[in-house]
């Protein structure tokens, strides 16, 4: 069963006076709220293409669409947005830390996550599925993973659950995808495993298409939530930001426009999604 979602949203920023910014976030929210000082500084992935991916000073892929929304319904325009690198593991560290407002960067909600930091969303639900060469018809679920080779990032929930649930593998972690997808082109692991939106966008790529193919079989559910920290007041306004944004279509635009080419198409069984996270919880 092939659950392909692009769905990517990536919600966004809020943040105040760069002066008067705190690790809980601060600052008026609402359009026209920002003003020129106000900057917000929003962690997105580098190196996840069609989701979020930096070339030179250009941010591309659905979670920075969904960041741009969010910040501009928080009154902040595009060019007070500071983005910021935002890996796997480093993400809890970076909100504690208060190194950035907000995180937009592929990150499920989990209750071990909640322990140190608060969720808005989710925006998105993805699937864990397995990447392999396009050519190797041996590997079509986790059921076929004993004895392989299968690269992960370290810190992130798809990892977490190979350890859990996948007997016989051997989890080789890196610490980004597309070092995982290089090793699978050149025979390193036999499979990468993540999000399946992940994976087709990676396949996607100009340098990848045709090389490698998503197995289409999912084992997990993910929820992406927007990564805040703990005790911020922006929780209910970025839920109604993704709110507004599924009903004026532009979440939707922004899946399609950002899953183009790929092998993968939407699921219509899986809805957009619905922001429930209960905040300050």
């Amino acid at each position: 069963m092939h659950r392909s979602k692009k769905i990517y949203s990536a919600v966004a920023l809020t943040a105040a006076a760069a002066l008067t910014l705190s690790a809980c976030g601060g600052g008026d929210s609402g359009n026209g709220d920002g003003g020129d000082s106000d900057t917000v500084r929003i962690g997105i992935k580098y190196d996840q293409p069609g989701l979020g991916y930096a070339d030179g000073g250009d941010y591309t892929g659905f979670d920075v669409d969904v960041a741009k929304y969010v910040a501009n319904e928080l009154g902040y325009s595009e060019d007070q947005i500071e983005w910021v690198e935002a890996p796997s593991a480093n993400r809890e560290n970076m909100l504690q830390n208060n190194q950035v407002d907000m995180i937009f960067a592929t990150y499920s909600i989990t209750d071990a996550r909640k322990e140190s930091v608060d969720f808005a969303g989710p925006y998105f639900t993805a699937g864990q599925d397995l990447l392999v060469r396009a050519d190797d018809d041996s590997i079509n679920g986790p059921q076929d993973l004993d004895g392989k080779n299968l690269c992960s990032v370290t810190g992130s929930t798809s990892a977490e659950n190979v350890r859990d649930e996948v007997e016989g593998v051997n989890l080789v972690e890196q610490s980004g995808y597309a070092d995982c997808v290089t090793m699978l082109g050149s025979g390193g692991v036999d499979a990468v495993t993540t999000d399946d939106i992940i994976l087709a966008g990676l396949a996607s790529t100009d340098a990848n298409q045709g090389q490698f193919r998503v197995v289409g079989n999912t084992f997990s559910e993910e929820r992406y939530g927007v990564g805040l920290p703990k005790g911020s007041d922006k929780c209910e306004d970025i839920n109604a930001a993704i709110e507004k944004m599924v009903e004026d279509g532009a979440w939707e635009e922004a899946v399609t426009s950002n899953t183009e080419g790929a092998d993968y198409s939407y699921n219509t069984d899986w809805n957009p999604p619905t922001p429930d996270e209960t905040c300050g919880s």
